[in-house]
C-alpha cells in the first residue's frame, strides 16, 4: 500500500501584528480557507504545528515533520521569525519541495529575496472570496509541479552542489505522533474559543491556560488567557482584570507596538476605571488606545479611544474638558473614514462586518448626526449574529449619551 503523501506548513496561528506596519492579520484564516483545503483536496495529509498530537517537548515532532515531509509551506507573512528559522531549516534539510507564501504587502529580508514567494492578498481579519478561490488553485498548481518534477528550491543545496541531505534513522519506532496521550493544541483552541461563544469564560480560561503550557511563547495564546480571564469576572470583577493585566505583562505592554494587547490593555483599565472610579485606570486606558490607534489606525481602537476621551473630559472641567471632548470628536471623524473606506471593499467576507457597522453606528451618534446613526444602526442588527452583540453597543451608546450631556461643544 502506497504511504500517503504529508505536507507540514510553518506559519504562526491566531491573530498576528506585523510590526513593520501595524497591521493585524488572521492567519488562521489562510490555513483555513487555503492551505489546508488545497492540501486536502489533493489527497495529501496536512499538518500545521498546533495540529501536532505529542506529549513533552513540541520541538521534537515539528522538526521531524520539517525534515521528512513530502512538502513543506512556509507562510512568512507578518514577518514572523520563527517561520523564517524554521523555513531555514527545511532548506539546510531538503533541497527541494519547499513552497514559501506570503500576503502580498510583505517585502523580504535580503537572506530570501531570492527565494520565491507566492503572494496572495489578506485583508486583515478575513480573505476575500475571490482570492481564495485563485491562491488555491495557484497553490494546487504549484504542488503537483514540485511532486511530479522535484527541482532544487533550496538555497543551501543550490550554492553547496555537492552536499547530501540527511535521512532520520529508525522513523518508525520514533514516531512523529503520539496519539491519544495528548489532544492537540488546535483542538485544546477549538475547545477553548468553543467555551467562549458558550460565554463559559471560566472553562475557556482553563482551556487557554492548559494550551500555553505547551506554547508558551505565542502571543495569540496569552493575549486570550487574558481576555477570558478578565471576562471571567472570577472570582471578582476587579480581581479578575488585576490577573488578567498581571496575565499581559510578559508581553511587555508599555513599550509592545503589538496593536492586539495594547487593544486588550486599554480594555481592561477601561473596565478598572467602570469599577473603581480610579483616575490612572482612565488616563491609563486612553493611553494604550491612543498608542493602538496611531499605529494601526484602526477602528476598534479608535473608537474606544474616542469614548474614553469623553470619559474623561466628563470628569473634568474648562480647557481639559474642551480639549477632549475636541478630540474625541476629531478622533470619530477619523474612524468614520476608516468604516466608510471598509464599507466600500468587501464587507460581505469580512467576518468583522458588525462590529465594523457598529462602530460607524456608535461614531455618528456621537458626532449628533442621528439620520446616519439610524440608518447604519438598522444596517448593524441585521448582521448580528446574537442579542449579546447589540447589547454590547447599546449598553455603550446609552452611557456616551450621558456624556455627551457635558460637552462644551454641546452648541457645534
Amino acid at each position: 500500500m502506497m504511504k500517503e503523501k504529508t505536507c507540514f506548513v510553518i506559519m504562526g496561528y491566531g491573530i498576528r501584528t506585523d510590526f513593520s506596519s501595524g497591521r493585524v492579520l488572521d492567519l488562521d484564516k489562510t490555513y483555513e480557507n487555503i492551505i489546508k483545503p488545497a492540501v486536502t483536496e489533493m489527497g495529501i495529509i496536512c499538518k500545521r504545528a498546533d495540529e501536532i498530537r505529542h506529549s513533552g517537548n513540541i520541538d521534537i515532532p515539528m522538526y521531524k515533520y520539517i525534515l521528512t515531509s513530502d512538502i513543506v509551506i512556509a507562510d512568512l507573512s507578518t514577518y514572523n521569525p520563527n517561520a523564517f528559522y524554521e523555513l531555514g531549516v527545511r532548506h539546510a534539510l531538503r533541497p527541494y519541495t519547499t513552497i514559501a507564501i506570503s500576503e502580498k504587502e510583505l517585502i523580504p529580508p535580503f537572506d530570501v529575496s531570492h527565494t520565491l514567494i507566492y503572494q496572495y492578498e489578506h485583508l486583515g481579519k478575513d480573505i476575500g472570496y475571490s482570492e481564495v478561490i485563485r491562491f488555491k488553485k495557484e497553490l494546487q498548481k504549484t504542488i503537483n509541479k514540485i511532486l511530479e518534477n522535484p527541482q532544487v528550491d533550496s538555497p543551501v543545496y543550490t550554492f553547496l552542489k555537492d552536499l547530501k541531505f540527511p535521512e532520520l534513522k529508525f522513523l518508525d519506532q520514533q514516531n512523529v505522533n503520539d496519539e491519544g496521550i495528548q489532544h492537540t493544541l488546535s483542538k485544546i483552541i477549538e475547545n477553548a474559543n468553543h467555551a467562549m461563544n458558550q460565554s463559559n469564560f471560566i472553562e475557556a480560561k482553563a482551556l487557554f491556560r492548559s494550551a500555553l503550557t505547551i506554547d508558551n511563547k505565542n502571543s495569540y495564546l496569552r493575549q486570550r488567557l487574558a481576555l477570558t480571564t478578565y471576562k471571567s469576572k472570577y472570582p471578582d470583577h476587579k480581581s479578575a482584570l488585576l490577573e488578567a493585566l498581571e496575565t499581559l505583562r510578559p508581553l511587555n505592554i508599555e513599550e509592545t507596538h503589538d496593536v492586539e494587547t495594547l487593544g486588550l490593555a486599554g480594555a481592561i483599565y477601561k473596565r478598572l476605571w467602570e469599577e473603581t472610579k480610579e483616575s490612572i485606570y482612565l488616563d491609563k486606558s486612553i493611553m494604550f488606545y491612543q498608542k493602538g490607534f496611531v499605529i494601526q489606525n484602526d477602528y476598534y481602537n479608535g473608537i474606544n479611544l474616542s469614548y474614553m476621551l469623553n470619559e474623561r473630559g466628563y470628569q473634568s472641567s474648562g480647557n481639559d474638558a474642551i480639549a477632549d471632548f475636541v478630540l474625541a470628536k476629531r478622533v470619530r471623524m477619523q474612524v468614520i473614514k476608516i468604516c466608510q473606506k471598509l464599507l466600500d471593499s468587501d464587507l460581505e467576507n469580512r467576518n468583522d462586518k458588525y462590529w465594523i457597522l457598529a462602530t460607524l453606528e456608535e461614531a455618528f451618534f456621537g458626532l449628533g448626526e442621528l439620520e446616519k446613526y439610524k440608518t447604519i444602526k438598522k444596517r448593524a442588527e441585521e448582521v448580528a449574529n446574537g442579542n449579546w452583540q447589540k447589547e454590547t453597543t447599546e449598553n455603550q451608546i446609552k452611557r456616551l449619551e450621558m456624556l455627551l450631556t457635558k460637552s462644551p461643544l454641546i452648541s457645534d
